[in-house]
């Protein structure tokens, strides 16, 4: 084998190189859902993406010669480490080829980095922080990953653990089958639901397109005070919701966007998404195929075959002074409710710490099981 080189991305060829090069790494994989190249372009870009604004990244390629083995980013993120009161860096994009010595170089090169910038340890995969793509698929590879969920060949656990990681959290992913969940609903969910519709007068309603910033900016509220005491969150900024809610709002399905309201203020928020990766797996963009014809593709099995038959729950929250009370109860009856007539068919509940006891208790009482586990990794210098 050719001699061994690792080196950061310099310029817009060099970016190109490292978006595109998942697509040798998973060459016949059915599983693996490639992402827009135009997305990805954008997510990376540091002037276009309102991470930036409180991070720092820098990216690298490992060669062989010529040839491109593999990718890894490392990165500060200091509204992280503000909140939660640590000093890590992370790493994420790590992709390579069948090549260990490749492997444990670009994970030594995350390691450098890191320590040169002052950190204690560092964690991931995380592409970029919580609030995006984050963790290492452990199992559950015979099925494709859901809208913003990751995907990697299995060998990258032997890699990274090889490299001296160990384990700081599992996430956890529960497949839920919506089309039979009305007619299995626990009597005591219904009950629960009804007690406190009458009791508290809980309004439970869809989002309003026409007052969508007025909506996001509820939305944010309930983000960043439901989820402040979780294991890895960080809250987002102004700038980063609004840019996740402009990405999102030609996704989302209104009537599957819960809002729930008391006495008229908005105590809880629940979005579920239309799993998208199903139609982009059926379009494959790829590079070389111009995106416009891959959009169509797209838009054709999305819009007009409707081969959509999975939602990912990807955010539900509750003020904390409202915890207890069947709110989140309110919302999962409602949305499966919603979901059915549409064909929707099964639901992905994601993702979920394994320390949140509460919430891990209340899905397994809904029929939920865990069919995919996320690991992040952690390692200290």
């Amino acid at each position: 084998m050719s001699d061994l080189t690792i080196s950061p991305v310099r310029n817009e060829p060099e970016l190109l190189t490292f978006i595109t090069f998942p697509w040798k790494v998973y060459q016949g994989d059915p599983n693996w859902v490639p992402p827009l190249i135009s997305e990805r372009k954008e997510f990376l870009d540091r002037g276009k993406n309102p991470f930036f604004g409180h991070a720092r990244a820098e990216y690298f390629l490992a060669r062989r010669g010529e040839e491109v083995v593999g990718t890894i980013a490392a990165l500060t993120n200091d509204r992280y480490n503000e909140f939660q009161g640590v000093n890590v860096g992370f790493f994420g994009f790590f992709e390579v080829l069948e090549d260990p010595e490749a492997a444990s170089a670009l994970l030594k090169t995350a390691k450098t980095w890191a320590r040169d910038a002052g950190h204690e340890s560092l964690v991931g995969p995380a592409q970029f922080c919580t609030n995006d793509e984050v963790g290492l698929l452990v199992d559950g590879f015979d099925d494709p990953p859901r809208i913003l969920m990751t995907y990697n060949p299995r060998r990258y656990r032997e890699y990274i653990e090889a490299a001296g990681f160990t384990k700081a959290m599992d996430l956890w992913a529960y497949e839920i089958e919506v089309e039979n969940f009305l007619d299995r609903a626990p009597e005591k969910l219904v009950r629960v639901v009804e007690k406190a519709r009458k009791r508290r007068n809980f309004v439970v309603r869809s989002i309003d397109m026409s007052r969508f910033d007025q909506e996001v900016e509820a939305f944010k509220r309930i983000y960043n005070t439901s989820w402040e005491r979780n294991w890895g969150f960080v809250p987002m900024s102004d700038a980063e919701i609004d840019h996740l809610a402009a990405q999102l709002k030609s996704i989302i399905d209104p009537e599957l966007v819960l809002m729930v309201e008391y006495e008229g203020e908005v105590i809880a928020a629940s979005l579920c998404l239309p799993d998208l990766n199903q139609p982009l797996l059926r379009a494959y963009p790829r590079p070389g195929v111009p995106e416009p014809l891959t959009m169509l593709k797209l838009l054709w099995h999305w819009k007009v075959r409707r081969e959509i038959d999975w939602l990912r729950v990807f955010a539900l929250g509750v003020l904390p002074e409202y915890r207890g009370l069947g709110v989140d109860a309110m919302m999962y009856l409602e949305t499966a409710r919603r979901a059915v007539p549409k064909g929707y068919k099964r639901a992905e509940m994601s993702w979920i710490l394994e320390t949140n006891d509460m919430m891990n208790r209340a899905i397994s009482l809904l029929g939920g099981r865990v069919y995919k586990t996320y690991r992040m990794y952690e390692i200290s210098f």
